[in-house]
């Protein structure tokens, strides 16, 4: 199987970016339906991207950037409903169930689909409902498919621990919700690696790849992770299982929502896998990674780039 051109869907996202970039090293055509350009600005610059303006939602438009590409990568996800936002089902069951339709539509065999570790119709919030039942939907597509269920994401734009990042800058002390909660988080250039590698595999077609890096963090070694590099550590008081509860329903009634009652459901389960990373991949530490870019927000580090622009 030759694949020429790719249509990647959320393509301008974190992860979306990160695969575009990969794809388009590779030499790969790559085609990005998007609502909003300026979401895609990053890419336009890549001489093999093309950044289309389109409602994937609307089914004649998703069947109109399909058409022409060999292969199909599904990268929408919501983390949080509410106004605004496209709903836990539209997003990860009812978009699935239309790039299934227009890859039929228009002869596309060959489609990846990125679903979250712990993925379960009868799991244990609605996130990982809809995101267990989407892959029901793909498995039984007939098509060539290849599902990740990566744990949390990290990398320089994330919005995982850069939000602990600029809490703890802003913040005299830590008041955290389930602060036992277990992650294995994956390094985005790796999970955007395993995407473009398992493109033209054939081996990978109708497997799926749980996706964690090398050490798991309960959510307080990682906010004490985050303390100490950007140079702003901070007492943190864990909150027990009652309390993380009611602190989760009171952040669902701010403007941003930085967690919900549903995201407290999703922490209860351990995002934890005890696998190989697919493909000779060697996955990076976080500990190796992430101070590349938090540790720029330090004093010292400020002060040094003060020095170094006034070319001392």
């Amino acid at each position: 199987m030759e694949i020429t051109t790719v249509c990647v869907i959320g393509g301008s996202g974190f992860i979306g970016r990160h695969i575009c970039h990969q794809l388009a090293a590779q030499g790969y055509r790559v085609c990005v339906p998007t609502r909003d350009p300026q979401r895609a600005r990053q890419l336009i610059v890549l001489p093999t991207v093309e950044v289309v303006v389109a409602d994937v939602h609307d089914a004649e438009a998703l069947s109109r950037v399909i058409h022409g590409a060999d292969a199909v990568i599904n990268l929408v996800g919501v983390l949080h409903e509410g106004r605004g936002r496209a709903s836990f089902r539209e997003a990860h069951v009812e978009l699935p169930r239309k790039i299934v339709a227009a890859c039929k539509q228009n002869g596309v065999r060959r489609l990846i689909h990125m679903s979250a570790l712990n993925a379960d119709p009868v799991g244990a919030s609605a996130y990982l409902r809809s995101k267990g039942e989407a892959e029901a939907v793909v498995r039984e597509s007939g098509l060539d498919v290849t599902l990740f269920r990566p744990s949390v994401v990290f990398g320089r734009e994330d919005t995982f621990l850069n939000l602990f990042a600029m809490l703890l800058k802003l913040m005299p002390l830590v008041v955290l919700a389930s602060p036992n909660a277990r992650f294995q988080p994956v390094f985005v250039e790796d999970v955007a690696a395993a995407f473009v590698q398992s493109l033209e595999d054939i081996g990978s077609f109708g497997k799926s790849y749980d996706l964690c890096g090398p050490r798991v963090y309960t959510l307080r070694e990682l906010v004490e992770f985050v303390g100490v590099v950007t140079g702003h550590p901070r007492p943190i008081i864990g909150l027990n299982d009652t309390l993380s509860y009611w602190q989760a329903f009171a952040m669902e009634l701010l403007p941003v929502k930085l967690m919900t009652r549903d995201n407290y459901h999703s922490m209860k389960v351990d995002s934890v896998c005890q696998c190989e990373f697919p493909f000779g991949i060697k996955a990076m530490a976080l500990a190796a990674a992430a101070p590349t870019w938090l540790a720029r927000q330090t004093p010292r580090a400020r002060y040094q780039r003060f020095r170094n622009g006034a070319g001392r």
